[in-house]
């Protein structure tokens, strides 16, 4: 197994999990595998494809993934095509042609494809030693990304009921995983569960004000690399890709209501670096497989957590530090809330409303985010400070909170503890909006206690009061806020509490990238980028394709001038020393030279 990681791979050592479930699945069972993007789900499937004598059949619902995922595997030495709508049909014959021959070890397909009787009938005349099925988490729909061709699947266990089979999903709760257990019949598969901890990804919320300002701030610090933006509409990520090229970023939209050539050819760009930022639909899954996205960027709230996390989960796939930053505005749950309404069957749209209520109650944390996301997937966060989220990184100064506590509190009792927070605010502020009128809450004597604080201000109290247990939360469409044991305690025994301060004025401050990075020279590694963009445009594939970003500066730190010591670099197997060793290595040693370094 180690042996043809590194040949085919180019890695010295599996990551975690991923041993078990090769051995697992060369033993010819099935399993079920959970774990996080970035995590390493594919080499799940493709390193036991070739200790297979069959060839090994992976179910994508991701068109720019398959191709990807094909182009990697090629470049690696290892027979791969995939079968899609992008393919003509002589294409597609000629790739049927070569897996009937045993010329193929991984063949990638499309869900819709399983309906159609020749593709059945095609299927049979394989021999299939292992099928996979990518982005399982498609065929429930509890989950977040139900797509109704992934039913057909139940066709390929009929017609294969012998064949083992692997399902992976980076995104699951236990719902949607015991759904697509019972979807697949796979009541006997051994389930691994990997940490959804993403250690390299910071997390961090801002208030959405002056967010324009702000973002050009922002992809300033990130001028040199790949970014990912989700907006809320097609509208709004056609306008924010146009102000960005009206600032000079090479920006581009990405939705599902454009031309799929346009599509196409913006996502090439991306991939191959050509195009620097894409302004994409929170609605449209771009599925792009590049492992050097450094930033992502919500400019609108996403509608569930697991869309939010699978999304920021595109940032950092290489395992270097990357950014996920949020810009919040409570105006945004209302856009969501609109188009909630038109959905007619009731359990549905109580869990896409349930699923906005958690959003953005992430978006108001004032306790670490990474704990947070790590809880909804049912994983426990062991340190308490993450270092990696704007709650934990950013120190914040602690005043005493007593008397804007026993404001909220007093508030919240006295208007029966059968509000939210937005109208316990309303009260506090003393707006005489028609709700409080009616209700006759302008004449208790806390209407107005608190006109002088801002509604940002009271917000961020009434949160870190939830966070710090004196308030809680019910789960409902329309969430109450009530008074805790230890809530009454503190106001019957006028108890004082110090909390931290609100630091509105720093919004625009960012999250430092992360330390622990390999302090590689820059001059040499972009002479090496620029090596592998002309490699990659020669060969007609993306740049990660040749090289990711952690071989490059792997070879701009340790300067490897042999080939024993390029093969020690990460990412470097057989296939891609033989293919590129004599063209990277020349560079290093010219650089060597022109600087006197001693490395070796």
């Amino acid at each position: 197994m180690h042996q043809t990681l590194k040949k085919y791979f180019g890695y010295d050592q599996f990551r975690p999990l991923q041993a078990d479930i090769i051995t697992h699945v060369l033993a010819k069972k099935n399993a079920f595998v959970l774990m996080p993007t970035g995590g390493g789900k594919s080499l799940c499937y493709q390193l036991p494809a070739l200790k297979f004598s069959g060839i090994t059949l992976v179910i994508s619902p991701l068109i720019a993934l398959m191709k990807d995922q094909v182009d990697s595997l090629r470049a690696n030495g290892i027979a791969a095509e995939f079968i899609n709508s992008t393919l003509e049909l002589s294409e597609i014959s000629k790739i049927e042609n070569k897996a009937q021959t045993g010329e193929l070890k991984i063949l990638y397909i499309a869900p819709e494809r399983l309906a159609l009787d020749y593709f059945q009938s095609f299927l049979k005349t394989l021999k299939i030693s292992l099928i996979a099925i990518d982005e399982a988490h498609c065929i429930s729909e509890w989950g977040h990304d139900f797509r109704p061709d992934y039913r057909n699947l139940a066709k390929l266990r009929n017609l294969f009921p012998t064949v083992s089979v692997i399902a992976l999903t980076a995104t699951a709760t236990d719902r949607v995983r015991e759904d697509i257990v019972r979807q697949l019949e796979m009541q006997e598969a051994h389930v691994f569960i990997s940490s959804f901890n993403r250690p390299n990804l910071s997390y961090v919320v801002r208030p959405k004000k002056n967010a324009f300002t702000n973002l050009l701030a922002l992809l300033k610090k990130y001028s040199d690399c790949s970014v990912i933006i989700y907006c809320f509409s097609r509208k709004e990520t056609e306008n924010l890709a146009v102000n960005l090229k009206r600032e000079g970023f090479k920006a581009a939209a990405y939705h599902a209501g454009l031309e799929s050539e346009r599509r196409k050819e913006t996502q090439e760009k991306f991939v191959r670096d050509e195009v620097q930022i894409i302004v994409a639909t929170i609605a449209f899954g771009m599925g792009i497989d590049k492992p050097d996205v450094r930033l992502i960027v919500h400019y609108s709230l996403p509608k569930s957590i697991e869309g939010y996390y699978q999304e920021t989960g595109r940032a950092g796939r290489d395992g270097l530090p990357s950014e996920c930053v949020l810009f919040y505005s409570y105006g945004d749950t209302i856009k969501h809330n609109f188009f909630l309404r038109d959905i007619r069957n009731e359990a549905e749209r109580e869990s896409a409303q349930k699923k906005l209520a958690q959003v953005v109650e992430y978006a108001e944390l004032r306790t670490c985010r990474r704990a947070y996301l790590l809880k909804y997937f049912s994983e426990k966060q062991v340190a308490e400070n993450c270092a990696g989220c704007d709650v934990c990184l950013v120190p914040k100064e602690e005043v005493d909170a007593t008397i804007i506590t026993q404001k909220i509190l007093s508030a919240i009792v006295r208007t029966g503890e059968r509000f939210g927070g937005r109208y316990v605010l309303s009260v506090l502020r003393g707006a005489r909006v028609k709700k409080v009128l009616e209700l006759g809450h302008d004449k208790l004597s806390v209407f107005g206690i608190a006109k002088n604080i801002s509604e940002e201000e009271i917000m961020y109290f009434i949160n870190l009061l939830i966070a710090k247990g004196l308030i809680t939360k019910n789960d409902s469409e329309y969430p109450t806020i009530y008074l805790t044991n230890r809530g009454k305690k503190f106001l019957n025994n006028r108890e004082k509490i110090i909390l931290p301060a609100p630091q509105f004025e720093k919004e625009s401050e960012s999250v430092e990238r992360k330390k622990g990075v390999l302090e590689y020279d820059m001059e040499l590694f972009e002479q090496l980028r620029a090596l592998r963009k002309n490699l990659a445009n020669q060969k007609n594939v993306p740049p990660f394709v040749i090289f990711n970003d952690v071989a490059l500066q792997e070879m701009a730190y340790y300067f490897p001038v042999s080939k024993d010591s390029f093969l020690q670099i990460s990412g470097v197997g057989a296939m891609k020393l033989a293919q590129y060793g004599e063209k990277f290595m020349p560079i290093i040693r010219d650089y060597v030279k022109a600087h006197n370094n001693s490395k070796n």
